[in-house]
């Protein structure tokens, strides 16, 4: 069922299926302070599940049919099946059910000033940036987010304007639910191949994304794939980048010592601000020009731009600093695409460590098979590598491949099975003025407490 068939305004209590996700939290409390009744449901308890309740939301633990009562929608996540007995029952009811990305689209059409962050790497940060800023300048968005961000002490915020800022995902096409006013493409890369199977599906589904635009994309002048697809669309275009070929572009970059770029932003050849950024790596650079467009273009000056930028320390799991124990630092990454990988670890070495040490829990078996040498090269920048077992997320190891097929790859990584494991290995490896690095799409955050503990214990 497509967002178009259907009107919120019809509807007043709605289920949710797999609402410990995060994709899922996010919508739930955006709805929740626009007054809809929710319940929902989730295969096991996790952090979630528990903010889920401190909502007032009822919830069960395990899919089953006596849940479903009888809402006016099911919302079902891109993790549940179309077998989930939740789902059955809801059909068998007549009951409405669609998902996710359905129901985003439905939540951005109420926005006058809809803002969708795309890209295959950096929407969480530029997404992030983006509501930072706009709450700087009392712009009262709402936003929903991939990740938490600070700010807001979660990934998403009910504001009471006509902005809406969110995450656009490019996997199974969600993103084609949206018609935003303001598109942004950050990068267009080889990911999601078990889905896109090769880069020109990735590229069409980009191509259709533009031709959903309303008014505006905003679109990396430098990345090869992104320029390749921005003649799609009747929407207006702007470019970004490092080369004075774009329309806006960073020049004279320093970096501090701990690689967070500072660097002017000139609009054609006139020069509109300076930046000063609290976030490291090249990478950073491309997404806060993409933000700082987009603020620009609903009303944001350069002046508050430039004073709320100053002030953005990151999204969680973001190259996050969790601690530093006996002079050694201890930090978290989202990354689990190579390209992230190479721009994190790149960042973290052109810091002042003396050595930088990974733990990194690959992310699905058919990412893993796609990009195994990818994989191996960008994790080689790192000093010494530590890998847990692959993730395997909503996939069987259909592919035979393990860890260890990585680990041949990269001298002197150390393959383990369990992230205690990990955080004992990677303990003894750590000295004083080292970085540990806990790296994945996953919840290998988990092992950065332990890697914490241990180092508190010695």
């Amino acid at each position: 069922m497509k967002s178009h068939t259907l009107n919120l305004d019809n509807i007043k209590n709605i289920h949710m299926i797999g609402i410990g996700g995060s994709g899922m939290f996010s919508i739930t409390k955006v709805l929740i302070e626009k007054g809809f009744k929710i319940t929902g449901s989730d295969s096991c308890e996790s952090e979630t599940t528990e903010k889920v309740r401190n909502l007032g939301i009822k919830l069960f633990i395990g899919h089953s049919a006596d849940n479903i009562g009888t809402p006016d929608l099911v919302v079902f996540s891109a993790a549940i099946k179309k077998e989930n007995p939740e789902i059955q029952e809801a059909q068998k009811k007549g009951i409405p059910c669609i998902e996710r990305s359905v129901m985003l689209g439905l939540i951005a059409n109420k926005y006058k000033n809809s803002i969708a962050v795309s890209g295959t790497h950096g929407k969480t940060s530029t997404t992030s940036i983006i509501t930072h800023i706009l709450l700087d300048a009392e712009k009262d968005p709402t936003a929903i987010i991939g990740g938490t961000l600070p700010r807001i002490n979660g990934n998403s915020c009910t504001g009471n304007s006509d902005i809406i800022v969110c995450e656009a995902c490019e996997y199974v096409d969600s993103f084609l639910e949206l018609s935003p006013k303001i598109s942004v493409i950050l990068n267009v890369d080889a990911d999601h191949l078990d889905y896109f199977k090769d880069i020109q599906g990735v590229k069409r589904s980009f191509s259709e994304f533009i031709k959903l635009t309303k008014d505006l994309a905003v679109i990396n002048g430098d990345d090869e794939n992104a320029v390749a697809i921005s003649s799609e669309g009747n929407c207006r275009k702007i470019f970004y980048g490092l080369s004075e070929k774009n329309d806006y572009y960073a020049k004279n970059i320093d970096f501090n010592e701990y690689r967070c770029p500072n660097f002017d932003i000139f609009h054609k050849q006139t020069k509109i601000m300076r930046v000063d950024l609290n976030i490291p790596g090249t990478h950073n650079i491309y997404n806060a020009l993409a933000a700082i467009i987009v603020c620009l273009e609903l009303g944001v000056s350069s002046d508050q731009i430039t004073t709320s930028i100053r002030n953005f320390k990151g999204a969680h799991r973001r190259f996050e600093i969790l601690g530093k124990v006996n002079e050694i630092t201890i930090a978290d990454d989202f990354a689990h695409h190579p390209t992230e990988i190479k721009a994190t670890l790149s960042a973290a070495k052109g810091m002042n460590f003396k050595k930088v040490l990974v733990v990194f829990q690959p992310h699905t078996f058919s990412r893993t098979y796609a990009f195994l040498n990818e994989f191996a090269e960008s994790l080689s920048i790192a000093d010494k590598v530590i890998l847990t077992d692959i993730l395997p997320v909503r996939e069987t190891n259909t592919f035979n491949i393990y860890s260890e097929d990585l680990g041949e790859k990269i001298n002197g990584s150390i393959c383990v099975k369990t992230f205690s494991e990990a955080a004992d290995a990677v303990s003894r490896e750590a000295k004083p003025g080292d970085l540990i690095l806990t790296m994945g799409g996953g919840n290998i955050y988990q092992c950065a407490s332990m890697i914490i503990s241990n180092l508190e214990n010695v």
